[in-house]
């Protein structure tokens, strides 16, 4: 599953000339099922659109409230152009799910933000009709969201961090010298201290675009 979340003034649905869908600030979000995902691809994402921190807090610190903790709106539209492979120059959606079982898909993803959040600040366009979605981009921020791919080891960011250090550590035993080695075993839990002890900084930006 992917989606493509933007930051908004204000977003809107037309179909056939008539707005059928509107919301002021907040995020729109756009969404590609594919045949391979399952509830357990819809949940996540769910759980990503709903807490990811593309706002700033009431002390102007930005990337530190999700759209939740602002208490704004979403309008969710569904983008199968999103699962889009390239065949030379034309488009092909073969990896997006068929529409007579993405609507209902669609639907449960819709029903898990509302039970989530609020309900009356989730608004969506209308599946399969031919919209035209008008999104007042706010920054610009735009963020790409993807489903871990079924079977991923692990998409949890601490634990990446941490087999990331293990690795370090040993290519750092790995280059030292004879001597070194030796130093190293004679007196083992001093670096173990020292390495288990840093603590990690926040990396994230305080850009603003």
């Amino acid at each position: 599953m992917k989606a493509v979340v933007q930051r908004v003034t204000r977003a809107s649905v037309t179909v056939g000339g008539e707005q059928i869908s509107a919301i002021g600030r907040g995020i729109c979000v756009l969404l590609g099922i594919s045949l391979e995902d399952t509830q357990k691809e819809l949940e996540h994402m769910v759980r990503k659109v709903l807490n990811l921190r593309v706002f700033e807090d009431e002390g102007g610190k930005h990337w530190s409230k999700s759209v939740m903790d602002k208490q704004y709106e979403v309008l969710c539209v569904s983008q199968f152009t999103l699962q889009c492979v390239l065949k030379g120059n034309k488009p092909d959606f073969h990896l997006a799910m068929p529409a007579e079982q993405a609507e209902g898909f669609y639907n449960s993803f819709l029903e898990q933000l509302r039970r989530a959040y609020r309900p009356e600040l989730i608004k969506d366009g209308k599946f399969g009709a031919y919209m035209q979605v008008h999104i007042q981009n706010d920054g610009p921020v735009t963020i790409e969201l993807e489903s871990p791919a079924p079977g991923a080891a692990t998409s949890d960011p601490k634990q990446l961090s941490k087999l990331e250090k293990q690795q370090q550590r040993k290519e750092k035993t790995r280059a030292k010298g004879p001597s070194e080695s030796s130093k190293e075993r004679a007196a083992p839990h001093k670096e173990d201290r020292s390495a288990s002890s840093g603590a990690e900084g926040d990396v994230s930006s305080e850009r603003e675009p």
